[in-house]
């Protein structure tokens, strides 16, 4: 018998791969299913985008290889909305690299910094593929504490006492997913200061900072955080474009350099329409994001009556496209507490422990989920 390869002993199937199969089953044996569990928009891009696509689909020349590093233009589109919405400059030719999907980011720059042994720190609670990386290059997790009394953000003394010694990578992302904290530019200061005192390559994972969000923000904004960090950036959650796969790593030359070195090694570049259809969406006006933040925020208000309904206290100041809540006194496992739900009430709601042990005692419902839907919710109870 062929054996798997020592590495997948480190790793578990995702959840969200897993789970699915069981909601999936309740759905052919007849039950009607509420997905409010994952974060996959249901809404379309704008209709600039499509027509992109459908002209680049006639363009002869668009169906051979593409370059690994995207077309010229799109890495001026990306450099342009990183200008025009967050006030930073970066040079498309060298401090940008388009990705499919901001998630096969995760791994590139894992395999391109990380030796075997080497030591990463991962948010608790966050986002659980920072781990199953992590796990799999064969380094080390070290987890650090957010808590919901600190806002959700790191305890700085608590940091400083961890053995930095072997920390290579620390990963962050903000608005934050799952709790949606937002952040902030003083804490991004702290963050990068934190990073170039312990020789730290700094990671802010970024695609929600538009949705729900009155004040998006960068770590590049930051005086000096190209010396130390690199930002992954999405048009998923944005643009509605999740399934298209396209992202982007944001740094200085020498950090993105050996990103690609991973890159070219593992894809043939990115479809040409794709690419097309990415540049329209970046060209997108103020008006695309405050008609997608009136559907996401009736939706929201929704949401949180479902939540209270459910006796559950809910995070206020949270954005982006969840809503994290806490469960009531007394309920000893957010797993148990949310397959109750599932088969009673045949609503799929994610438990905060998939994030870490921190989000034990949290749910999280997503917001990709028609109003109507989510009265329907709320009606069955």
């Amino acid at each position: 018998m062929i054996t798997t390869a020592k590495r997948l002993d480190t790793v578990e199937e995702y959840y969200f791969s897993s789970k699915l199969r069981e909601v999936r089953q309740l759905m052919s044996e007849g039950k009607s299913i509420i997905n409010m569990g994952i974060g996959s928009p249901d809404l379309s891009p704008s209709k600039a985008v499509i027509e992109a696509v459908a002209a680049a689909i006639q363009d002869e020349n668009g169906h051979g290889y593409q370059s690994y590093q995207g077309l010229p233009e799109m890495r001026q589109a990306m450099a342009d909305f990183y200008r025009d919405q967050f006030g930073v400059e970066v040079n498309p030719n060298n401090e940008i690299l388009p990705l499919m999907g901001s998630k096969e980011g995760i791994m590139h720059i894992s395999l391109a910094f990380l030796n075997e042994g080497d030591h990463v720190l991962i948010p608790n609670p966050g986002y659980p593929t920072y781990t199953s990386v992590t796990n799999l290059v064969q380094a080390v997790p070290v987890y650090y504490d957010l808590k919901e009394e600190n806002g959700w953000e790191p305890d700085f003394e608590a940091l400083e006492k961890l053995d930095l010694s072997k920390v290579k990578i620390m990963w962050l992302g903000y608005p934050h997913m799952p709790t949606g904290a937002r952040g902030s530019l003083a804490l991004f200061e702290k963050l990068v200061a934190f990073a170039k005192k312990h020789n730290i390559l700094l990671i802010n994972d970024n695609p929600y900072s538009f949705v729900l969000n009155d004040n998006p923000m960068s770590l590049l904004q930051v005086e000096g955080a190209k010396d130390v960090a690199l930002e992954l950036n999405s048009l998923s959650k944005t643009f509605n474009m999740a399934g298209w796969r396209v992202g982007m790593v944001l740094g200085n030359p020498e950090i993105i350099d050996a990103v690609l070195k991973v890159k070219s090694n593992m894809d043939s570049g990115m479809y040409y329409g794709i690419q097309k259809g990415a540049i329209a969406a970046l060209k997108c006006d103020k008006s695309w994001f405050e008609d997608q933040n009136k559907i996401y925020r009736r939706r929201r208000e929704l949401t949180e009556k479902l939540a209270e309904k459910l006796n559950c206290k809910v995070y206020k100041e949270g954005v982006g496209l969840f809503v994290w809540a806490k469960l009531p006194e007394g309920i000893e496992s957010a797993e148990k507490f949310i397959d109750e739900i599932l088969y009673e009430k045949h609503i799929f709601i994610t438990p905060g422990t998939i994030f870490g042990s921190n989000g034990e005692g949290y749910i999280r419902f997503s917001l990709c989920v028609k109003e109507e839907k989510v009265q329907e919710a709320i009606d069955r109870f």
